[in-house]
């Protein structure tokens, strides 16, 4: 396996290839960064009625002041004013870092309602064509899904491709949190697959949700799938940037800061999922104590140290990963930057025995999932590691021989 830091002369290949990436990405699919004008979502039209509302006379609260502000007001609030809130705003509401997870989560049920009865309306609107109408049920459908009874969904934009986070598990009782953070191809109707159900987002979460209860069982976890970004669509250019993975570490860090409670957090970051967790590494919460990453093209850092962040960061890649022969390097504003599983990175590498090409990380049994587990639940010392010299359990509390048989 090569790294990052190869020699000369394999550099240099590496760079000419990855300008010939670039060049075809360029001539095939065309720069996708260009957007035309549009007019307000609906997520910002319930934003824009919040800020110009008000409750008993007085203003409502700026949610771009922050997650503090926020919470401090609907902590002041009785249940009958914010349960009329949520119902008033609900796009607003169930998308407001600050408010109380509960309460997204019935704002999102009644957006979610709002949004089946918008797209039902469409199926039968002779103003579209049949393919339009067809896409109406289709959005319909997974709209209806996200209403199932227990499903908490603490994020949920339906502009065009849509956005979407689920938790697994009470957040508000959580002795420990984890972040589950997505790559390529990753939107709301992606978000839960019928077919190899653990390469999409909600099966990934609830995989390690699951997988943590058995590692420590009676602990209690919680588990989000965060799909609140827009990812990349395909292979294209936008993946083999960082435009999608900046506002998607903003984004990220938004929602870490108005977590509940103060249990500690770990990121479990697949494909461009590590990108947007390499850039949100510097202003990172210090709750957040590991950032996990598999079948990484990079993380935007030379080194570990230089992510910027006090999070133990570990890292993970199985042999039949296709990720591995990409270009490991930043030119001209395309690539990520250096491999995460070299030794010069200097990340603690894990075992992924088991896991199958670059979206296998998930599957249960496998040694990636099973390590992930160990992490989310604070159990380092039984993480097993890629080398035979235990160096990635090195300084840990658990010690470094206390592996798993």
């Amino acid at each position: 396996m090569t790294s990052f830091d190869a020699s000369p002369p394999l550099s240099v290949w590496r760079a000419l290839l990855a300008l010939a990436v670039v060049f075809v990405m360029l001539t095939t699919s065309g720069w996708t960064a260009a957007r035309g004008h549009r007019g307000s979502t609906a997520l910002e039209s319930s934003l824009s009625a919040w800020q110009h509302g008000s409750l008993h006379g007085h203003r409502l609260p700026d949610p771009a002041a922050g997650s503090g502000p926020v919470a401090r007001f609907f902590a002041a609030l009785t249940a009958h004013d914010r349960d009329r809130l949520a119902h008033r705003y609900p796009l607003a509401v169930g998308n407001m870092n600050g408010a109380p997870v509960r309460l997204r989560y019935e704002a999102n049920r009644v957006a979610l309602g709002q949004a089946r009865a918008a797209e039902l309306k469409r199926t039968h609107d002779s103003r579209l064509t049949p393919a339009g109408q067809q896409d109406a049920g289709r959005r319909e459908h997974h709209f209806a899904a996200l209403t199932d009874p227990g499903r908490q969904i603490l994020a949920f934009d339906p502009e065009g491709s849509g956005r979407v986070a689920e938790v697994f598990g009470d957040l508000d009782r959580a002795e420990r949190v984890s972040v589950v953070v997505p790559g390529v191809d990753t939107d709301l109707f992606t978000f839960r697959k019928t077919y190899r159900p653990y390469t999409a987002a909600y099966g990934m979460a609830k995989s390690l949700y699951t997988a943590e209860r058995t590692a420590r069982p009676g602990a209690r976890t919680a588990v989000i799938a965060w799909a609140d970004y827009t990812a990349p669509s395909g292979i294209g250019v936008d993946a083999a940037t960082s435009m999608r993975a900046e506002d998607g570490a903003v984004r990220l860090n938004a929602l870490l800061r108005a977590l509940p409670g103060a249990a500690p957090v770990a990121l479990f970051c697949h494909s461009y999922g590590s990108v947007v967790c390499g850039l949100a590494a510097r202003a990172l919460p210090g709750r957040v104590a590991d950032i996990a990453v598999a079948a990484s093209p990079g993380m935007h850092a030379q080194t570990a140290a230089r992510l910027g962040t006090s999070a133990r960061v570990w890292a993970m890649r199985n042999a039949t990963d296709w990720i591995r022969d990409v270009p490991y390097m930043e030119l001209g504003g395309f690539g990520h930057g250096a491999d995460p599983v070299s030794r010069a990175f200097g990340a603690r590498v894990l075992s992924a025995h088991g896991a199958k090409g670059h979206a296998g990380y998930f599957d249960p049994g496998t040694d990636s999932l099973t390590n992930f587990a160990e992490i989310g639940v604070g159990a380092y010392g039984s993480v097993r590691c890629a080398r035979d010299d235990d160096a990635c359990r090195a300084g840990l509390p658990g010690g470094t021989t206390a592996g798993r048989a």
